[in-house]
This record gives structure tokens, sequence and C-alpha cells, in this order.
């Protein structure tokens, strides 16, 4: 119902009075939206629901360029930028963690990278948290079958592939994405990835090459192999 002051309003002021309305709402609904897009920054934390988990969702950043330049720069550098993340992993896409959604979710996302004429040798590594429905092996022969069926020409690389498909299932929900220089970036393990060629030949005697472990157990002398035979020969 109208007042009395709106009854004796003539038509003129009562069209100014509805602009007056409109251009409020268009200004609080500006500012909503103003409100909306400050909180989808560019880099905002969301629950993993796995302990030790991190996830960060970006806006307008691709997570693979981003990790890459990071670790890059310090494998590169080799200083020590952290002393709490362990691992950096670019999550590309997700999925339902269940094999049929896997399988249809793949075709499509996998394409950019395997599918004719693009092509490349690759590795696939799986991790699962709170999950337990889900089989390593299935996964794996599933993704790779389907990465061979976009182009024959790719191949599987387990020392040193082009491509690496990270595999990591969190509760329901699996994690996607295609990375390069797995191997060379040590798993994409910031804490590894700094070290240099000689403090990680300390660490991992392995490492060293037959050649190298073939000159550290040889002796050079005849006193040398006299010696070391009488040691064989009190060990017996």
């Amino acid at each position: 119902k109208f007042s009395d002051h709106e009854e004796r309003l003539s038509g003129s002021e009562r069209e100014e009075d509805e602009d007056d309305v409109e251009a409020a709402l268009k200004k609080e609904v500006g500012q909503i939206r103003a409100s909306t897009e400050q909180k989808l920054r560019r880099f905002q934390s969301v629950e993993s629901g796995a302990n030790n988990v991190v996830f960060i969702r970006t806006q307008g950043i691709e997570p693979e360029n981003l990790v890459h330049h990071i670790l890059k720069d310090m494998h590169a550098t080799k200083k020590k930028k952290t002393r709490v993340i362990l691992r950096m992993l670019p999550i590309s896409g997700t999925c339902k963690a269940f094999m049929e959604d896997m399988k249809k979710y793949t075709e499509t996302f996998f394409e950019p990278w395997f599918k004719a004429p693009n092509k490349g040798t690759f590795q696939i590594v799986y991790k699962a948290r709170n999950n337990s429905h889900m089989s390593r092996e299935e996964v794996i022969k599933e993704l790779a079958g389907i990465v061979g069926s976009l182009n024959p020409e790719n191949k599987v690389d387990l020392n040193n592939p082009q491509y690496t498909i990270v595999v990591e299932i969190i509760k329901n929900v699996c994690c996607l994405s295609v990375v390069r220089d797995y191997v060379l970036f040590r798993k994409y393990n910031l804490q590894e990835v700094v070290k240099s060629n000689k403090e990680d030949a300390l660490q991992n005697p392995s490492s060293l090459t037959e050649e190298q472990n073939s000159k550290v157990v040889k002796p050079e002398t005849e006193e040398e192999e006299k010696s070391s035979e009488e040691v064989k020969q009190e060990n017996k």
C-alpha cells in the first residue's frame, strides 16, 4: 500500500524514485560481484581430507608450469627455500576415484600429450591415501592402455621418460597430472632437488657406477692383496 506521502507524489516524481531504487539495486549487485571476485584469490587453501597433505587451488595459473618453474629454479641454484614442504605436485584434473570414471575422464585428459600426432615416452606413478578399494596394478594397466590407444608410438620408459603421469588418490577423489623432468627433479622432491651430485653420492653409495665400485674394493698392491687374504682366512 502507498503511504499518504506517496499517494500525493506526481507521476514524474514516482518515476524518479523508481530510477533511484533501480540504481541502488545495480550498485548493490555490483558490490556483491566485486566481493565474490575478491574471494577468488590466485592461491586458496582447500581441505584435502588427508593428513600432511595441503591442497592449494590456483586461479588463472597453470599448475604444471608453476611447479616446474619452482623446481627448475631450485635445481639450478641449489638453494633450499623451504624446510617443511617435502614434495610439490601439480594437479591438472580431478575425477571420482572409480575405475570407470577414471577411464572415461583420462581418454580426453591425456590428449594434449599423447594423442597423435603428439607422442612421447612415459611412466605412471601411483599413490593412494585413505583409500583401499583401488588396485594399483589395475589402475596403471588401464591408464597405460589408454595412452597406447591414443597413439601406438607412445612407449613406456621407467628410466628417463619424457612425461610422468602422476595419479594421486585421496579418499574418493583421483587427482591427475602429466609432468616433465620427474627423474631430473628427484620425483619433484624439494629437499632432494637442491642436493649436489656429490652430496647425493655420499648419502647413496649405491649410486656409484660399477667401475667406481670396482676401484674402491680392488686391492692395488700385492701386500694389500695378501692382507686381504689373511682377513678372509680369519673370517673363515
